[in-house]
Order: structure tokens, then sequence, then C-alpha cells
């Protein structure tokens, strides 16, 4: 079978697998639901509890695990491309950092109570923030290098800014809510947030797709690249606006997330041949299936309250990472 082939069926049974992992998710919650007869009376237009429960809050994390997925996958592998470094991943750029910033002020000034949208809204526009100082200095001439230290920046003062926050809170409940919301759910989300976040990242992910060619001539350097007729301002530019919407909306919705973008794409670099191009689809869809199962498994463990995502994936990611580094230092062991 050819490459091309064996991509095409890699994405589809990774598209199928996130599809079962999401009808999955919707059967599992805090109490026991028929999905099928709560699916049956949404169908019918009744109104009974289990059709709420279903469209209100099952239906709209099962959509937000994917969604948030594929943007943390499809991105990591976007950043892991464009760095020539397994060991970058979508808050490299600083987006995610501002975006939770972004978030952490609506808070802060109380507007999240005034109404549902006001907290992803914050966080989309502090991701805009970011995106609009990073894609300024990728229109001159920097390099790769002075992206990557622009994105610690922001990241780093991002970090100080939510921590001032944190501490000039003025109450403890607003600091404890913040906190909570850092560790990255998707409980408690709508449809509205659904239809808040599908277009920005959407945009995201074609920005990100439309790079693979110059990605894959990009992995025999810059050089090449340049001479093969590719714009290295513009693809850096791309892939910088292209993360901003896809990680800045999902950070938006379900908080800090962390490892996905990392984990994913080096799981699955050796299945389609080390080829950054190739891998953007599958690792999108790989970071789907691994936050549906993330999430799915935390609320199946006997612990109340339940678990936060940020710290399941936290948890499964850093001996990963651990063990990437060690790879990384000696890669004959």
């Amino acid at each position: 079978m050819s490459g091309r082939g064996r991509h095409g069926l890699l994405a589809t049974a990774l598209g199928a697998l996130a599809l079962l992992c999401a009808a999955a998710s919707t059967m599992v919650g805090y109490a026991p639901l028929d999905v099928a007869a709560a699916a049956g009376d949404l169908l019918s237009g009744r109104d009974t509890l289990g059709a709420l429960v279903l469209l209100e809050l099952r239906v709209p994390r099962a959509l937000l695990g994917l969604l948030v997925g594929f943007s943390l996958g499809i991105a990591g592998a976007a950043m892991q491309g464009l760095l020539r470094n397994p060991l970058a991943e979508p808050g490299i750029v600083g987006v995610s950092g501002a975006a939770a910033l972004g978030a952490v002020l609506v808070f802060y000034f109380g507007a999240a109570g005034a109404f549902s949208l006001a907290l992803p809204l914050g966080g989309i526009a502090g991701a805009a923030a970011a995106a609009g100082a990073l894609l300024a200095l990728a229109r001159g001439n920097t390099g790769t290098t002075a992206l990557i230290l622009a994105g610690v920046a922001v990241n780093s003062l991002a970090g100080a800014l939510t921590s001032l926050a944190l501490n000039l809170s003025p109450s403890p409940y607003a600091a404890l809510e913040i906190v909570f919301w850092l560790m990255g759910s998707l409980a408690d989300r709508s449809l509205a947030h659904v239809g808040l976040v599908i277009a920005p990242m959407a945009a995201g992910w074609l920005l990100l797709l439309r790079a693979a060619p110059a990605l894959d001539a990009l992995t025999l350097g810059e050089d090449v690249a340049a001479s093969l007729g590719f714009d290295l301002r513009r693809l850096r530019a791309g892939l910088i606006a292209g993360t901003a919407l896809a990680v800045g909306s999902a950070v938006s919705v379900s908080g800090a997330v962390g490892f996905v973008g990392l984990v994913v794409p080096h799981l699955l670099r050796p299945l389609v041949g080390q080829k950054p191009g190739q891998l953007l689809l599958v690792s999108g869809l790989g970071g789907a299936v691994l936050t549906l199962v993330a999430d799915t498994g935390l609320r199946l463990l006997p612990v109340r309250p339940e678990l936060k995502l940020g710290v399941v994936t936290a948890i499964l990611g850093a001996p990963f990472l651990l063990h990437l580094l060690l790879r990384t230092r000696n890669p004959n062991p």
C-alpha cells in the first residue's frame, strides 16, 4: 500500500475511533441515563429530564472533547514541524497562556456572571492579542528562534499577570474559582460554547492544514524550503494565526489542558513516515481520541468532586515528557 493510502487508512481509523469515543462520552455521567430513550424524546420534541440532560450536558461535553482535542493535537504537530523539535507544543508561542489570562481577567472583574459566554470571549480576546503581537513580528524578517523567544516572553508575562490577579483577588472564593478553571475541564459547558468556538477553530485548522507541503519541505532545512518556492515568513505567520485560532478557542472554553499536543504527535509520527505534513490531520484526530478517553475515564473514577481534565492529562503526560527527554539525550539506549 502506498504512503498516501496508509495515511488515509490511518486517518479513517482514527476518525471512526474518535466518533466512538464521543458516543461513549455521552453515556457516562454522575447518574444513569438511558441515552437511546433520551435521544428518542429529544427527536420527538418531548421535554423530558433525560432529553434535557443529553442535550444540555452530555452532547456539548462530547462535542467539546472532539473540538478541543483536535485543536490541541493538530497545533502540536504544526509547532513541532515548524520548529523541527519533538518537544515543542501548542503553548510555545504564548497563545494558550494569553487566552488563560483573558479568561482570568473576566473572572477578576466579575464579568463571568454577567452572561454565560463572557468567559470564552475573554479567552479568545487574550489569544487574539498575543497572536497580533506575534504576527507583527512574523511579518518582518524575524526568524523562528526570535518567534520562540517572543512566545516565551508572552507566556511569562501572561503567567505573571495571572498570578497577580490571583494575588489581588477580592475574595478567596473568586481566587478558588480562577484556580479551578485554570485546571482545565469540559464539565458544565453548553451548546452555546460549542457554537462560539467552532468557527474560529475550523479557520485555524484550515490554516494549519494548508501549511502541510511547506512543513514537509522544511524538514530539508529553511534554505532548501525557500529555494523550493515556499515563503517562510508567510508560513510562520499562517501557523501562528492557525494555532492562535485553534488553541486560543480551545483554552477559552476548557481552561488549560496540557500535554495533548506534545504526546499525540510523537506517538503517531512513526505511523506517517516521519512526515510533518501528513502528521497534522492524524494528530488532530488522535488528540480528539486522547482528550475524550481522558475525560470519560475521569468520570468513571470513584472520586468526588470530579477530577479536572487538565490535572489528568498532566499526570499522564509528565512521565511521557521525561521519557521523551531521556530518549532525546540518548537516542540509542
